[in-house]
């Protein structure tokens, strides 16, 4: 992978990526390190990526011209706004700005200059105290994150030895796996697996382990 290219941008393509599987990149800041899973430009422009903080470690301060999404998968994350530990949901508006770091270390599902049009709420979401709903299945529950327009962001959890019925995504859906694991009748997909799916596309899926997911739907073009 050229470090300085654009990748993965085609948002009619599917692409699965098993971060397990890829190399960290440094980033500009010492201790902190990324991988990559679209990006539009190296620095600037749109990137969905991992970001690994070693402990002590703090990245510049930086503006977010259209928008950041933060999940804090493990670890404490910190900006001069507070301490968020993993499991807490962050949106940060256009415009805004920070000075994060970790004292601890922490590692980050990231995405970057993605916000709607208008969509200017500031979020911050502790999901270990937040309140599941039942799925449409006994055996899945969901907690609804945010919302704008056509394009919702939720956690999906699946018990054991549970299943969901063929489904399309008619607005696209992208899936990051947070732990455990599903397969599907186009492969399996362990923890750390990235997969978006264009709009259109569909798959009937499983697991028997149980599953945790960060789940987008309704933000990929037609």
């Amino acid at each position: 992978m050229n470090p300085l290219s654009s990748f993965n941008m085609d948002r009619h393509q599917r692409v699965v990526v098993d971060t397990a599987e890829q190399q960290w990149l440094a980033s500009p800041s010492p201790g902190v390190w990324r991988i990559p899973l679209e990006r539009e430009a190296a620095e600037s422009g749109q990137v969905t990526s991992l970001v690994r903080y070693d402990p002590s470690t703090h990245f510049s301060a930086h503006f977010h011209p259209n928008g950041e999404e933060i999940f804090v998968i493990d670890g404490i994350f910190q900006d001069e706004y507070g301490s968020y530990p993993a499991g807490t949901y962050i949106r940060n508006p256009p415009g805004s700005c920070h000075s994060p770091g970790s004292n601890s270390g922490c590692l980050l599902y990231v995405k970057l200059n993605m916000f709607p049009e208008n969509d200017s709420d500031v979020f911050r979401l502790d999901t270990h105290n937040a309140v599941w709903q039942p799925g449409i299945d006994s055996r899945l529950s969901t907690l609804p994150l945010h919302g704008y327009g056509k394009e919702q962001t939720v956690l999906l959890k699946w018990q054991p030895d549970s299943s969901f019925s063929l489904h399309q995504h008619d607005g696209g859906e992208e899936t990051f796996i947070v732990s455990g694991g599903f397969y599907d009748e186009l492969g399996k997909y362990e923890k750390g697996t990235w997969i978006r799916s264009p709009a259109g596309s569909s798959h009937q899926p499983a697991t028997t382990n149980g599953c945790l997911m960060l789940m987008k739907t309704g933000h990929l073009p037609a």
